[in-house]
């Protein structure tokens, strides 16, 4: 069902210094500017590796999501891993039959890709947020 992994998702309280941190000691390329995506409350920097890449994320507001992660995690941390999917509305059903828990409303919505984007609730996911994206077709289209 899953496909390959597309990123790692890192809270941070700064993306100016996790670009820091991640280009000059480990050697990653930032992928283009930091930015914002309001509709869910954070600022989004993309670093590239080898076999895929980290998404920073910065809250974006006093009500972001990611306030309450690093109310618990001050320094940031890891937040969470995302996996493409074929079709994701045929994976939402097929999890959501198994007994998984997609958060939100339960529909897809406009992720930092420009992807259509799910989260599965960490208790059923071994403690683990996990997000499903909608993986580019054989020409790298997005549906």
């Amino acid at each position: 069902m899953i496909g390959r992994l597309n990123h790692v998702g890192v809270a941070t309280p700064s993306i100016d210094d996790s670009l820091a941190l991640y280009r000059d000691i480990l050697g990653g390329t930032p992928h283009g500017e930091p930015f914002d995506l309001p509709a869910q409350g954070v600022r989004v920097a993309f670093v590239d590796l080898p076999n895929s890449q980290i998404e920073l994320i910065e809250p974006l507001g006093a009500d972001s999501p990611l306030n309450g992660f690093l109310a618990k995690n001050p320094k940031g941390g890891q937040h969470h891993v995302c996996f493409e999917v074929e079709d994701i509305i045929a994976a939402r059903d097929a999890l959501t039959a198994k007994g998984a828990t997609v958060l939100g409303t339960g529909e897809p919505r406009i992720g930092a890709h420009g992807t259509p984007v799910l989260f599965l609730h960490p208790k059923d996911m071994g403690g683990v947020l996990v997000e499903l994206m909608q993986a580019p077709d054989a020409e790298g289209r997005h549906p």
